[in-house]
């Protein structure tokens, strides 16, 4: 939660980055973003939204971290003699065989692919709030009065669930879910593949087969290491989601577009650079988020076993 609250600016930055007009972008870059919306709305414009994410991390991480263990129990007993199946019921956690890197790698597709379930809601929620302001401020900084901004229809994540729920009904909190499935299938390979082949890198040098001789910082290094691969990794899909998730606020659209679609519709309104923007800022604040998340992963998993 302490992770989330600090990369949470960091995060609304990036969706109105994403989010923007194609064709009259109101940001120049983050820096320009982060000195508008503090100009027009002050601080508490970084923080808009941030409850449900608050909640939804907890949840996030918890369905990442324990998927991600649950599927290797699984490929371990998928792949083993019945012997061995046997022998691996009498172990403790730390002294079950390693999988190979491919097998990981998979183990984090699968725990991604399962917390997109959960991750899609409490995405919508949160986009829907942060794009609403950035449309005002957009026009105040173009100092245009001809610019067409939607008013402010959210009072706060409350007020988006119970307007889904009235006007679309369950399904309306799965607009973008393909491409939530996507990145978080795709990242997860990524977050946890990085991970686990630069800890493996680290382990060789040290000539050990156990994270647990592995110290803090070079914990967090692999941490920081897999974030940066997660978001640079399937950082378009990223934006097609935000797009996807907003229609209804920044286009007027009562009627969702489709993943190809919005790809089409973002490459000819800003080519490639469309699908980039906010990446650098988005894999810079990962960094430092993803080393806490692993360190504090492997210390309960050393302690609680």
């Amino acid at each position: 939660m302490v992770g989330k609250f600090v990369e949470y600016p960091f995060d609304t930055i990036k969706v109105r980055l994403q989010t923007q007009p194609l064709d009259r972008p109101y940001f120049n870059g983050p820096w320009h973003c982060f000195k508008c919306t503090i100009k027009q709305e002050g601080l508490r414009g970084l923080f808009t939204g941030m409850a449900s994410p608050m909640v939804g991390s907890m949840v996030e991480n918890a369905a990442l971290f324990v998927g991600y263990r649950q599927v290797q129990r699984l490929i371990r007993e998928y792949s083993a003699t019945a012997e061995e199946r046997v022998a691996m019921s009498q172990m403790a956690e730390a002294d079950l065989p390693q999988l190979s890197l491919p097998q990981l790698v998979l183990a984090g597709t699968a725990s991604g692919a399962m917390a997109s379930f959960v991750l899609t809601p409490v995405e919508l929620v949160k986009c829907k709030l942060q794009v609403q302001l950035a449309e005002s401020t957009g026009a105040a900084i173009a100092g245009n009065q001809n610019i067409t901004t939607r008013s402010i229809r959210y009072r706060g994540p409350m007020h988006v669930i119970s307007y889904t729920l009235k006007n679309q009904g369950l399904s309306g909190f799965y607009r973008g879910y393909l491409a939530t499935l996507i990145r978080e299938a795709g990242g997860g390979a990524f977050w946890f593949g990085v991970y686990e082949y630069a800890c493996a890198v680290m382990m060789r040098r040290r000539n050990t087969t156990n994270k647990k001789d592995l110290s803090a910082a070079e914990l967090m290094l692999a941490g920081g290491l897999g974030g940066a691969g997660y978001n640079l990794s399937f950082y378009p899909v990223d934006v097609i989601k935000s797009h996807m998730q907003t229609d209804q606020e920044l286009l007027g659209s009562a009627r969702p577009r489709s993943f190809i679609q919005t790809t089409r519709e973002v490459y000819a309104g800003a080519g490639i650079k469309g699908f980039y923007r906010g990446c650098g800022i988005t894999v810079a604040r990962s960094l430092p988020t993803s080393a806490i998340i692993f360190l504090t992963y492997e210390t309960l998993s050393d302690y609680f076993g």
